[in-house]
Formats: C-alpha cells, sequence, structure tokens
C-alpha cells in the first residue's frame, strides 16, 4: 500500500533530498529481492533516501518507483532523471521529532548574592534584562 503525501509535504521532502547523495543502486538485473530488503532496511535508518537507477527506459524507471512504494509502504517524493526518491515514516524518528517539538521550558533567573540583592533594594542596581525567545 503506497503512503500519500500532501503537496506542501513533497515539496518539503524534496527540498530535504536536494543535498543527499545516492544510498541504493538498481543495476542491470533491475528490482530483485536483495535490492529490496537493501531499500527496506536504508528507509529504516533514513526515512528519505534516493535511489540511482541503471535504465534507461524511463516506463520502467517509474515502474520500480511505484513497485518499491507498493510493496514497503512508502511514499514517491520525486523521479528525476535517473533518481528515484523516497520517503517512508520511522516510528521511533517520529517520537524523537514529537519530544523535539514539545515546549521549552522558561530559563531561571539568575541568583544573585547578598551584596546584588541590597544593591537592587536600594535602586543602586537595575533589574536584569529579559531574554527574547529565538
Amino acid at each position: 500500500m503506497k503512503t500519500q503525501l500532501s503537496p506542501i509535504a513533497r515539496q518539503a521532502l524534496k527540498a530535504q533530498a536536494h543535498t543527499l547523495s545516492p544510498l541504493v543502486a538498481i543495476a542491470d538485473k533491475g528490482l530483485s529481492p536483495s535490492v529490496m530488503r537493501e531499500i527496506d532496511r536504508t528507509l529504516d535508518a533514513h526515512e528519505l533516501i534516493k535511489i540511482r537507477a541503471s535504465t534507461d527506459d524511463r516506463e520502467e524507471r517509474a515502474a520500480w518507483l511505484d513497485s518499491i512504494c507498493d510493496q514497503l509502504n512508502a511514499a514517491p517524493v520525486q523521479l528525476i532523471g535517473k533518481t528515484l526518491v523516497i520517503w517512508r515514516e520511522n516510528p521511533e524518528k517520529a517520537k524523537l521529532r514529537a519530544k523535539a517539538l514539545l515546549p521549552v521550558p522558561k530559563p531561571k533567573e539568575k541568583r544573585l548574592t547578598k551584596h546584588q540583592e541590597e544593591m537592587r533594594a536600594t535602586g543602586q542596581m537595575k533589574a536584569p534584562a529579559k531574554r527574547r525567545a529565538r
């Protein structure tokens, strides 16, 4: 079953894939079971991968892309030239991303010495400037 992406998600993944190098190559023998296993392992490790196809036949490359996505429950991102770009979410990495999106606790105010507290109380010292959120 092929995963579908929204146009915005597909565009973001294309931008991420731009700097990637192909991690798997489909050679003269075509889409063999060993190549499928390697693609599956690579998707588990990286989520977003590029695959290099050796054939000059555009329709065969498109068929390979559909076949890979159907068998591995992945989403086609892009087919450009001899390069296939596919994505499949890794549940473990999704949990890490969700944790990263949790709100960051506010930093505590710096503790002052007794001398600094006395100076602040008498008005000789300014209150600390508030930090701006980045």
